[in-house]
């Protein structure tokens, strides 16, 4: 087992830059910048752009769902971590780099969506690995700051590339490497910037950060005992009732998170037409207020618990949610918009920090699996009831209307988790 109390600062932050470098793709990608150039320059038109796309994440989610606690279960009996979080983090970066090839012609569109469900597979299922380290590295003491702080670090490191789509490319009269606009280049850069990204700021992760002993188990003994143990979880599953109450709140609020990550750039776009350059930088002002609420209610996460965190957080989800879904115009669309993301941060973040709390130490891969699980179970049906609504009504609003069902069902089930007392 690592040692906690010897772990290094440098270590530390290094296991918060990963944040930093991975937090490029679902904010420039899955949310913001590619999700938008495929539904309104790839697709036929954006109505079909936005079932195609939900569809495709629907898929990537039913793969990580059923994946993680596989390969968490497989990981905990090999002891090592690290070389699955390397080989996902290979396989994410190699499928972003290859959108650069997505032309904006609609014969590109399977091509792209292939490429989407396999890069955002490998980078969830990544995240059960990467995760499965905060309880190996920081004091338990200290669990719910590291991992708002980390938390908050991707949201600034998204940011940051944000600004770089936006001012080298986007915004630029003459984008850097001379890429040509009439053929959306300038666009289609951000797959290789993302890839460029989480390449060189993830390596502190595996330079510095220590990881879990390898056991003297072979390789496929090791597989075969991760899934019996994971088959024997599963019969025993009474025993961790706290655990799956967890669980099953946080698969309904993370899925309408998942949802509106998804979704929210193609809404702006979609409803209140928002150019790429306006969704940068409304892209820009979300990951400031969602960096800043992360960073912030960390201290939070260690005075007064998780759990609380998770209720408030969740609450103002959806009191901002509704007003975002209600009112009409640009401007009041920003109003209520950008303090949404203070809320979004810290629901992730104490949802890690509660699950390090709660999960047994030689299970914890696994349980991190089963994380991941809960938020991908049912992950397929916010896409996927968004993509269906949408078309039924004819309406991008009353699609975005049904996340409020997931984070108001979430909220209900999250009552009666209890959290061990330190």
């Amino acid at each position: 087992m690592t040692a906690r109390g010897k772990v290094s600062n440098r270590s530390l932050a290094a296991w918060c830059s990963f944040d930093w470098a991975n937090s490029a793709f679902p904010t420039v990608i899955t949310t913001f910048v590619f999700a938008a150039y495929f539904t309104e320059g790839v697709s036929a038109d954006k109505i079909a752009g936005t079932t195609a796309w939900g569809y495709a994440i629907s898929i990537s989610a039913i793969f990580v769902a059923v994946l993680s606690p596989i390969l968490g279960a497989i990981a905990d009996r090999g002891g090592r971590r690290k070389p699955w979080l390397f080989v996902l983090t290979l396989l994410c970066v190699t499928a972003s780099a290859s959108l650069w090839w997505i032309q904006p012609v609609t014969s590109f569109a399977i091509i792209a969506l292939v490429l989407v469900v396999i890069a955002n597979t490998a980078f969830e299922t990544g995240m059960v690995f990467y995760n499965a380290m905060l309880a190996d590295i920081a004091p338990r003491n200290k669990l719910g700051r590291l991992s708002g702080w980390s938390w908050g670090l991707g949201y600034f490191g998204g940011l940051a590339c944000l600004i770089v789509m936006l001012v080298g490319f986007i915004q630029a009269d003459t984008p850097w490497f001379g890429l040509d606009k009439e053929t959306a280049e300038h666009i289609r850069i951000s797959g290789p910037l993302v890839a460029v990204w989480f390449s060189v700021f993830s390596l502190p992760l595996f330079l510095w950060v220590p990881d879990q002993p390898k056991t003297t188990t072979p390789a496929l003994t090791a597989a075969k005992q991760g899934l019996q143990v994971l088959v024997a979880t599963a019969r025993r599953i009474g025993e961790y009732r706290n655990i799956v109450r967890f669980l099953i709140a946080r698969m309904f609020f993370v899925d309408g998170l998942n949802t509106l990550f998804a979704f929210g750039g193609i809404y702006a776009a979609g409803t209140f037409g928002f150019t790429f350059q306006e969704l940068i930088l409304f892209g820009i002002g979300m990951n400031v207020a969602a960096g800043l609420g992360a960073t912030g209610f960390a201290w939070a996460d260690d005075r007064f618990g998780a759990k609380p965190v998770i209720m408030v957080a969740v609450t103002g989800l959806i009191v901002l949610s509704t007003a975002v879904l209600i009112v009409d115009g640009k401007a009041l669309f920003w109003v209520f918009a950008l303090p949404l993301g203070l809320f979004v941060g810290p629901t992730q973040s104490a949802s890690r920090s509660l699950m390090a709390r709660m999960a047994p130490a030689d299970m914890r891969t696994e349980m991190f699996g089963l994380f991941a699980l809960s938020g991908k179970a049912t992950a397929f049906m916010g896409p996927a009831l968004l993509g269906w609504v949408t078309v039924t009504m004819d309406s991008q609003r009353w699609g975005m209307a049904t996340i409020l069902v997931f984070f108001v069902v979430g909220l209900w089930l999250m009552r009666s988790v209890k959290e061990p007392v330190e």
